[in-house]
Parts: structure tokens; C-alpha cells; sequence
């Protein structure tokens, strides 16, 4: 039998034990802020019945759910199944009808968000609302793997049901703002817009073609440009007019509270007017100001990183309220992170009127971004702080008890597990990154004594095992 050439899926990767340090890095940060919010963890399974997933995601998103190929011989010949010797059309639709359900009824969950909404369902007797959650599991996306775009990701999501209250979108900002700014990403922006004031440029556009192809190809303005929204708005039903009349809007400049005052303007302008019921655009401008409110009563100060951007769409159609997304500014990568209101999204699985609002980080744009801006600390990939040295088998017998001391003063520790030269195990301990290396030999041994040295720097002191620990514990 010959060999096979080892290989991953495409969109897939492994991560060695100094990736691994670095992403637990990341995962710690956003955790601590997710519990210090007062939201609790939760896992639900990779596989979800394809009943769940599909119809919540748009058209585009439907398409990138993985299916599970059922087990079993799905396809085996039934008795009393009738074979026929010509096979029209209509019969090879009837076929198809019937073999799909029993080739797939499950998938990797898209996202995490869908998932929690089934959940909350499930258990709807047992939770007290409002509920907050945390999540960080993978999830998988058909995607075209690019950088920055991987087929298995994990997300970090917080949502929050069974409340409509604004103050969850403005705890939403200040969640993002301190985990970005505890990694170090502080040249971002926190974009935020709104579902109905989208919905009010679709009513200012005269109603033609749909709402969901409206918001579509407004979420790809940053990724084709006008020209390439203006086409394809024509191409889903929208006239030359509509798209002039939609980038007047969609060009209101000003910082925040200018940007509203200057839409609700625009609106009146475009035939909108503010007693007009369908014109709920309004009430999307009066979420915002809260939003505003609350962030000024907790004194949030970081305004330079936060932006009213109206062109923000977010392609998933579940969102009917404010809607979030995170652009490091320094870095060539798209949004790290996303989010918004979903008013009706449990009404999906029988549970209608219960509000949510959550958002979710991408780990894996993070890990590039502080990557590419070097902004991981150097104590992250190291997970051993100190190595043992071995002389010989006494030497190893000796630092047993000693690494068992080590080890419960919390000093991560390992015995070098050969006896051999110092220049060996230095070595080792440089390529594992490891900063210290704890010495005795027989001199020291007989002295009660060890000598500590520091690879950076290649500094030595002579120590007790007490002021060992204690140097180690700084």
C-alpha cells in the first residue's frame, strides 16, 4: 500500500501549541468581559436538524450551510419498488424530492445565534428573562476560503433575550470597545445603524423591487462600490432614479448626532414624512439617540471610534432593530465583529415576541490582526516558565521534589527528561521559548543551594528555592 500525502480540507488549518497560547489569549480577554456584563456560558451541538438552519440566514447565507450526508444505504432498492424502463422528466423530479430528504437532514451550524434561539425555545420553562449568554465554539461557512475567510471558524457571541431594552445595544458598544481595547486594537471603529432606517430608504425609494435585495446590495457597498450597487440594484428590479435618490441619502455626512439630525431631513426631502406609519425609519432614528443617551450616562468616552454609518446593512435577514460591525482601521481584513437586534427570530420555532440583541467576534480576523500589528504580548506563547535542569539519575531524583514545589506555587515547570549537557538544554529551552532554566548541580545540591538563569539576557544568581519561587512568581 503506498504512502498517502497528509492533507487538511481547504479552509481548514491546525494550530500548533504557540497558536493555541495566543488564541486562548484572545478567548480569555473577551471572556472576562462577557462575564463581567453579567452574561453566562453556553454550548450547544455542532449538528443542527437542517430545519433549524435553513430560511434564517438570506438566500446567499442558505447556500453556505454544510449538509451531513445521513448514514446508512439511503438509496438501496426497496421491495416493491417499481424500476421503469423510461424515465420522463417529472419522474426524475419525483425522484429527486424523495431522495433528498434522506440524504441530508442535518448540518454544521452556521452560526451561533440560530442555535441560542432554538435553545431558548427548548428550555423556555426552565430560563429567567432576560437571559444573557455567552458562546465561543466553531462554526462552519461553504465558503471561498480568502484571508481573513476560513470554512471553520470560531465565533464569540452575547446575546441577551426577553427584553426590548436600548441599554443592551449600548452595553453591546462598551463590550466591544474594552475587549478591543485590552488587545491593544484601539485604532477601530464601532459602526452602528439601523434596520428601519434601511427600511425607510426602501419606502423612500418608492417601493420598488424588495427590501431584502435593498439591504443586499447596500451590504456590498464597501466590497464593489456604487457602480457595482447601482447595477445590481437595476438587476433586482430598482430603477436609475431609485439608486440616485438612495446614494443622496446614503451620502449624509456629520458625526453622530448631526447624521440624524441631517437623515431625518433627507427623509421629509424624499417623501417620507415623519406621520407617515410606514415610515418607521423614524423610530430607528429615535433608538439611535437613546442608544446615544445611555452611552453618555456611562461615560463613555471613546467617540472617535464609533460611527453612525448609514450604508451599514448586515446581510442577514433576521436583524430588525440596530445593527453593529467592527473595522480595524490599521489592518487590510474585513469586519472582526457583528451583530444587532432580531425581534422575530424565536417566533421562527414557535416562540414569537421575544426580543434579542447580541453580537459575536470573529477569533480568527483577531488573531490576524494582532499578528500583523505584533500586539501579543511575549509571555502569551510560552507555556512553561521554568526548565529543571538533568544532570544524571541522582540530579533527576533530587528535582523531583523541587518541581513538586515549583508547580504549587503556580510556576508552570518541566524536568528536562534525559540526563545530558546544559548546552543541550538550554537549547531546548530556548526553542520552546521558555525564559528561565533552574540549575543544580552537585555543588548546589550539596549546598542547598541552585543557580537561576535567565536566557534573555544570560544572567545568573545564585538561589534558594524559596527566593526561586519567589523571582519565578513576579
Amino acid at each position: 500500500m503506498s504512502a498517502q500525502k497528509p492533507s487538511i480540507p481547504q479552509g481548514t488549518r491546525d494550530f500548533g501549541p504557540a497558536v493555541v497560547a495566543r488564541r486562548n489569549y484572545i478567548f480569555g480577554v473577551i471572556r472576562r468581559v462577557f462575564e463581567k456584563f453579567g452574561y453566562a456560558p453556553l454550548e450547544t451541538p455542532t449538528l443542527e436538524n437542517l430545519s433549524v438552519l435553513t430560511g434564517k440566514y438570506g438566500e446567499e447565507g442558505n447556500q453556505l450551510i454544510f449538509k451531513v450526508l445521513n448514514s446508512g444505504n439511503f438509496l438501496k432498492k426497496q421491495k416493491g419498488d417499481v424500476v421503469k424502463e423510461e424515465v420522463t422528466p417529472e419522474d426524475l423530479i419525483a425522484g429527486t424530492r424523495a431522495v433528498l430528504p434522506k440524504i441530508a437532514e442535518k448540518g454544521l451550524r452556521y452560526d451561533l445565534t440560530v442555535p441560542f434561539a432554538r435553545y431558548v425555545v427548548m428550555n423556555r420553562g426552565t430560563l429567567t428573562f432576560p437571559f444573557k449568554r455567552y458562546q465561543i465554539q466553531p462554526v462552519w461557512r461553504a465558503d471561498r476560503p480568502a484571508r481573513g475567510r476560513y470554512r471553520e471558524f470560531y465565533q464569540c457571541d452575547a446575546d441577551v433575550v426577553g427584553t426590548d431594552s436600548l441599554l443592551c445595544e449600548a452595553e453591546i458598544v462598551l463590550m466591544m470597545s474594552e475587549v478591543l481595547t485590552t488587545l491593544g486594537l484601539t485604532d477601530h471603529t464601532i459602526k452602528i445603524n439601523h434596520r428601519r432606517v434601511l427600511g425607510a430608504f426602501y419606502q423612500a425609494l418608492g417601493g420598488e423591487g424588495t427590501e431584502i435585495d435593498l439591504f443586499t446590495a447596500i451590504d456590498k457597498l464597501d466590497k464593489i462600490g456604487r457602480e457595482g450597487v447601482e447595477k445590481e440594484l437595476l438587476e433586482r428590479g430598482f430603477s436609475a432614479a431609485a439608486a440616485e435618490r438612495l446614494f443622496d441619502l446614503l451620502s449624509v455626512e456629520g458625526d453622530f448626532e448631526e447624521k440624524l439630525e441631517r437623515l431625518l431631513a433627507g427623509f421629509v426631502t424624499a417623501g417620507v414624512a415623519p406621520d407617515n406609519a410606514t415610515a418607521d425609519g423614524y423610530k430607528g432614528l429615535q433608538d439611535l439617540q437613546q442608544v446615544l443617551a445611555y452611552l453618555r450616562g456611562f461615560g463613555f468616552d471613546k467617540w472617535q471610534n464609533l460611527e453612525f454609518d448609514v450604508t451599514l446593512a448586515r446581510g442577514l435577514s433576521y436583524y430588525t432593530g440596530c445593527i453593529f460591525e467592527i473595522k480595524i482601521n490599521n489592518v487590510n481584513m474585513g469586519s472582526v465583529s457583528g451583530g444587532g437586534r432580531y425581534d422575530n427570530l424565536t417566533g421562527a420555532f414557535g416562540l414569537p415576541g421575544v426580543s434579542g440583541v447580541g453580537f459575536s467576534f470573529g477569533v480568527d480576523r483577531l488573531y490576524d490582526c494582532l499578528e500583523d500589528l505584533q500586539l501579543f504580548p511575549e509571555a502569551v506563547a510560552t507555556t512553561t516558565r521554568c526548565l529543571l535542569t538533568n544532570f544524571d539519575a541522582e540530579s533527576e531524583l533530587a528535582m523531583l521534589p523541587v518541581l513538586r514545589q515549583l508547580r504549587a506555587a503556580g510556576v508552570a515547570s518541566e524536568l528536562f527528561p534525559e540526563a545530558g549537557k546544559l548546552g543541550k538544554q538550554f537549547k531546548f529551552a530556548d526553542a520552546k521559548g521558555i525564559p528561565y532554566v533552574l540549575i543544580q548541580g552537585p555543588e548546589e545540591r550539596a549546598a542547598g543551594q541552585f543557580k537561576l538563569k535567565t536566557l534573555a539576557t544570560g544572567q545568573e544568581q545564585v538561589v534558594t528555592l524559596e527566593e526561586a519561587i519567589t523571582e519565578l512568581t513576579k
